[in-house]
């Protein structure tokens, strides 16, 4: 695990992540048209009163290749994402929109505990690789293809467009035994000033997998 995450511990993730959403937007959304990217529905935030499934055996590490998201039209390679020299997270290179980025401070996509994907909502080229993430809704499958030539089917369970400035990660990050997937997006109103007001963030399960 990277040392500059280490340090910052649970809490440093949270800004990290909140960093993500300026990273994301930053140059980009002014040239996109109204409405902007699509928004989650209210009807698939998190369903506290639903038990979840039986939790599912996780697979060992292995690092991912590519997310697909068929719902949305998402096919895109996968790039490993760290923390530069300060600490933050980096995003996936802003030449290449197409791409999502792994955080290689999470577990790998299908270990057990909480893996983090994240992508550029647009840029100054129009939308990017995450642009109609909001537009996911529950039941809906999201698959990463890993090194191990085994592909890991992910179910969504909950859908929310969050408050940057109040962000719950005591919630969306806490620790889970069974293996789960976080995508995450910039999302909300958006301001030429401070740029999205908040991030879009798709929960999923592991539910499947594929030889």
């Amino acid at each position: 695990m990277d040392s500059a995450y280490g340090r910052r511990g649970a809490w440093g993730l949270v800004a990290i992540l909140l960093l993500v959403g300026v990273h994301l937007v930053r140059g980009g959304a002014q040239q996109l048209a109204a409405p902007g990217p699509p928004r989650p529905r209210a009807a698939d935030a998190p369903a506290s009163a639903t038990p979840p499934p039986p939790p599912r055996a996780g697979l060992p590490a292995s690092a991912p290749l590519a997310v697909t998201i068929p719902a949305i039209g998402v096919d895109a390679p996968l790039t490993r994402v760290g923390v530069d020299a300060a600490g933050w997270l980096e995003a996936p290179p802003p030449d290449h929109p197409d791409r999502a980025g792994w955080y290689a401070g999470s577990v790998t996509p299908g270990e057990p505990g909480t893996a983090v994907v994240t992508g550029h909502v647009d840029t100054p080229a129009g939308p990017a690789v995450f642009h109609a993430l909001g537009a996911l809704t529950r039941g809906r499958t999201v698959e990463v293809h890993r090194a191990d030539g085994r592909t890991a089917v992910f179910t969504v369970h909950a859908v929310e467009l969050l408050p940057k400035d109040d962000f719950p990660a005591d919630r969306v990050y806490a620790a889970t035994r069974a293996p789960e997937l976080r995508l995450i997006t910039c999302g909300g109103p958006y301001s030429r000033a401070t740029g999205y007001a908040g991030n879009v963030v798709v929960s999923a399960r592991l539910t499947g997998l594929r030889a």
